[in-house]
């Protein structure tokens, strides 16, 4: 099975589009994939205790979703020049190191700028190789996200078709 993580807990983000998209195309692939929007993560998430096995019981539908998925793609939009504090949060609050050694995962990058967020996911990839995560070698980083999307909700410009369908390709072999 196969998580996208949209990575802001922004509502109507660029990121969840994104995800959405992603979603219909590893569908069509034939894939069992589901979204997990960091929007959904539960409230008082964040607590003195959170790093032990004091749980919000809210937690646990998230931590069961982590536990089950043997890859991820993480769609990380650019915060600041890296990736947002949400998604550490996230990572954070995930055990360690069940939830995401050896497991597989696809980055793509998203920005409103031109450089479509290059130092977050390179500032991600030294956490999942941290907790042991397979990076997939070809990371995508997209530009002038909301600028992507036709009113289907569907990327339309050429290079990125291309290349977020032969990341998809890839990332089904890997």
């Amino acid at each position: 099975m196969i998580t996208i993580v949209a990575s802001t807990n922004r509502p109507g983000s660029y990121t969840l589009k994104l995800a959405e998209y992603y979603l219909k195309k590893l569908y069509e692939q034939d894939q069992l994939a589901e979204i997990l929007s960091l929007e959904n993560l539960p409230e008082g998430l964040v607590h003195p205790e959170m790093y032990e096995n004091h749980k919000l019981p809210a937690w646990e539908p998230m931590q069961e979703l982590v536990s089950r998925t043997k890859k991820f793609i993480f769609i990380i939009p650019e915060y600041n020049g890296s990736y947002p504090g949400i998604l550490k949060l996230f990572i954070d609050a995930c055990k360690f190191p069940e939830s995401f050694s050896g497991k597989r995962t696809a980055l793509v990058g998203v920005s409103t700028g031109k450089y479509g967020n290059i130092r977050g996911l390179e500032h991600f990839t030294g956490v999942c190789h941290y907790i042991n995560m397979h990076v997939l070698p070809l990371k995508l980083h997209i530009p002038h996200i909301h600028k992507e999307f036709n009113e289907e909700g569907d990327i339309f410009k050429e290079d990125t078709l291309k290349f977020t369908n032969q990341q998809i390709k890839q990332f089904i072999e890997f």
